[in-house]
């Protein structure tokens, strides 16, 4: 493409600038100004050098990064439309341009999006230059396994979602098919770069592009394309990016691209709060900023308007020990309050001690005239939950677990989604296979590849196959299928409906809401209520292909609901993992399982240790007036009893800033008495012990963990390998001289 076309495309954003340059600032300006602190101030009238705001937790970063929209189009005469803001979710988005517009309504003229929603953007202005049809869809991590199945035939079903996942996570570190050595860091499978290249074939052949490519193709196409490059950094002189921890490398790249001479750059995070790394969050991003951006400032707010002194006092005893960060110190803005609590349970004899004490403790605060709604019990893993789920239950202590069923993955609504998508685009196979046999129409997958490559031989699009080669059978079921979605399509470009009619229309006309009501005829489900609420969802967009395009993408790029509705009453407990409390805030915090083993989960060390403690740092941060902890003896795990110590996180808190309930396995705190292997004489590698559960084994590894205490890894004759602490089950495991006759080998001690 021509650069001329590039420079020529979108110059109205520019036009006038004499005439916009004498536009007067807005009077509430220094209103909005006036509220900030002087930490917040600097950092919203910061200009010129790169910018780095270092947000502590509860500091006001979302209010920071609003205000200095407005301040940059109020103040320094920025046009709105050539800001760029991105961040993750579009609930933050909304909620940023939201605030925006509250203090400059031409802040509504800004590009406030999310990072895939800006990727989607660039990508249907831009779809030649990617090789993709302008009329994409997004496909999802099931489209994914489906495609990738298609492409390679020979693939073990069982290995396909995995390999997907790899693929996807390539496109996370911004690495092509092409680039062999380094997928093999990606992947152990020995042909993945065949089976990525096959995928991206495949792909291509579709004219769609899956989440990955929605950074990574704007990326590489901005890398190569110098013109265009040029172009779209004129276009955004200002580029910010908001919890920039969370970004991963082909984000990070896709900034790098973004930014260049006269770009303003600013991001916005605390790299105590990268937690995600799972997702492929790399903390190196915001760590490594100002040697990316030559001449940066860093502005640390640390000023927190949420938690007490002694909550945020916790907190930095626990994260201060990672060695891979910036460094800032919370102040608490609303001053002192309680300490924390720290509970220690012995539940050998009772192993719902925990969801017990909760329990009380809520109920006890309950009726000193609180609400259920103050509290949130934090756990490390989903499967934690049951413990309160039933003993809350039992109480009737009303609660909500968080993390509910995806709307957008349930059958019927995935079903009706794949013939919207195919409808947008007639060459989507991964849409086709999954719907055009829904309900039977003789269409079975050998059918399905048959009309698949007709299509590909002949350039036809998969709805205008009607001369492939088929039964007679088969031809009748697939001429069926396709004048349903044609004569639905039909209402696309029809001024007076809506686009809810369409949906409705094909839905119906295809079968799909027959053969979904049958279902709930037979199992009692609510399918049809679901694609009642799906048809709602579209009555806000226009019924045209460039609706329908929205709508899609709207859903695709954010793929669950808000929180179901759990009746009238919003008095109630939340359950949650720490993860997902992220953004949350909780009058009184209970943070449980805080053993070691469970939490840091097993044998991290290194940068996956520090993850953990920024996750523990995020969970004591949640708390606003009240913080507990709470650690077990042992718990059942699998019909058997674990015990477990004390996680090192409790070690690393401030003793004189605790209150200890229960008894602790040791002296707890600075008074602790550190082991060593000396301790433990005759307990050494080669030793033999017999379990009382598990029989005779042979230790394999003796070792002092990060929180000073000793495991011993043990093979057992059974084969089983099991790890255990010899200062606290004694009663269970016991050095032997040898292993006896196996003629005695059952007898108990």
């Amino acid at each position: 493409m021509d650069e001329n076309q590039f420079i020529n495309e979108d110059s109205s954003w520019a036009d006038d600038e004499q005439a916009f340059s004498a536009v007067s600032a807005q009077d509430n300006v220094e209103e909005y100004l006036g509220v900030l602190n002087e930490q917040q101030r600097e950092a919203v009238e910061h200009s010129g050098s790169p910018l780095l705001i270092l947000a502590g937790a509860g500091s006001g970063k979302t209010r920071v990064i609003t205000t200095k929209i407005a301040y940059l189009i109020a103040r320094c005469q920025i046009r709105a439309s050539s800001i760029l803001a991105v961040t993750f979710t579009k609930k933050a988005a909304a909620e940023m341009q939201e605030r925006a517009i509250a203090l400059d309504e031409r802040a509504k003229d800004a590009q406030i999006r999310t990072f895939h929603s800006f990727g989607a953007w660039f990508l249907r202005l831009y779809a030649e230059e990617a090789g993709i049809d302008s009329n994409f869809t997004v496909y999802d991590d099931d489209d994914m396994v489906t495609l990738l199945k298609a492409a390679v035939p020979t693939l073990a079903k069982k290995d396909a979602p995995q390999i997907a996942h790899s693929i996807s996570l390539a496109k996370d570190y911004c690495i092509t098919s092409d680039d062999e050595d380094a997928l093999f860091a990606i992947s152990d499978f020995p042909d993945f770069p065949k089976y990525y290249k096959a995928y991206e074939a495949r792909k291509m052949q579709t004219g769609n592009v899956d989440f990955g490519d929605l950074i990574m193709l704007p990326t590489l196409i901005l890398q190569k394309n110098e013109a265009l490059r040029n172009h779209i950094r004129h276009r955004f002189r200002v580029v910010m990016v908001d919890e920039y921890q969370d970004s991963n490398v082909a984000q990070f790249q896709l900034l790098k691209q973004l930014s260049g001479d006269g770009v303003y750059t600013c991001v916005v995070g605390d790299d105590d709060q990268s937690i995600y790394r799972f997702r492929g969050a790399e903390v190196q991003n915001i760590l490594t900023f100002s040697e990316t951006f030559p001449n940066t400032k860093i502005i640390r707010l640390e000023k927190n308007y949420r938690s007490t002194a002694p909550i945020l006092a916790a907190a930095d005893s626990v994260v201060k020990n990672n060695g891979s960060r910036l460094g800032k110190t919370l102040r608490a803005e609303r001053g002192n309050g309680k300490k924390p609590t720290l509970v220690f349970l012995d539940n050998r004899t009772n192993f719902d001690m925990e969801s017990q004490f909760c329990a009380e403790l809520i109920e006890n605060a309950r009726k000193k005239g609180g609400s259920y709604s103050d509290w949130a019990i934090l756990y490390r893993t989903n499967a934690q939950s049951l413990s309160f789920e039933t003993e809350f239950l039992h109480r009737q202590i009303p609660y909500r677990v968080v993390g509910s069923l995806k709307f957008y993955e349930r059958e019927e609504v995935k079903d009706s989604l794949a013939l919207l998508s195919l409808c947008a685009n007639a060459r989507d196979e991964v849409s086709f296979r999954r719907i055009v046999n829904k309900p039977a129409r003789s269409l079975g997958e050998v059918t399905q590849k048959k009309i698949i490559d007709f299509a590909h031989e002949n350039a036809l699009n998969l709805l205008e196959c009607d001369s492939a080669p088929l039964s007679k059978k088969a031809l009748e079921g697939y001429v069926e299928f396709t004048r349903a979605i044609k004569d639905s399509a039909r209402l696309l470009g029809d001024e007076g409906a809506q686009l809810s009619d369409f949906v409705r229309e094909i839905i119906e006309k295809s079968g799909i809401a027959a053969y979904h009501k049958g279902v709930d005829e037979i199992s009692g489900t609510q399918k049809t209520f679901n694609l009642q609420e799906l048809v709602n969802s579209a009555a806000s967009y226009t019924c045209t292909t460039q609706g329908l395009l929205s709508f899609l993408d709207a859903i695709s790029l954010d793929r669950t609901l808000a929180e179901q509705d759990e009746g009238n009453s919003e008095d109630f407990v939340t359950l949650i993992t720490i993860h997902n409390t992220k953004g949350l805030e909780f009058k009184k915090v209970i943070m449980t399982g805080m053993e070691s083993g469970l939490f840091p989960r097993e044998d991290k060390t290194g940068s996956d240790l520090e993850e953990e403690r920024r996750l523990c740092y995020v969970g004591i941060t949640r708390a606003r007036d009240e913080l507990y902890f709470t650690c077990c003896a042992a718990r059942r795990f699998y019909g058997r009893i674990a015990h477990f110590a004390p996680s090192i996180f409790l070690s690393e808190l401030d003793k004189d800033n605790l209150r200890v309930l229960g008894n602790p396995p040791y002296s707890f705190g600075k008074e602790k008495k550190e082991q060593s292997l000396e301790d433990f004489e005759g307990w050494n590698i080669g030793a033999v012990v017999r379990h009382s559960e598990y029989g005779y084994g042979t230790i394999e590894s003796a070792k002092i963990t990060p929180s000073g205490e000793f495991v011993v890894n043990v093979k057992f004759k059974s084969g089983e390998t099991k790890k255990f602490l010899p200062a606290y089950q004694k009663s269970a495991l016991k050095l032997a001289d040898s292993f006896p006759d196996d003629d005695y080998d059952d007898i108990p001690f």
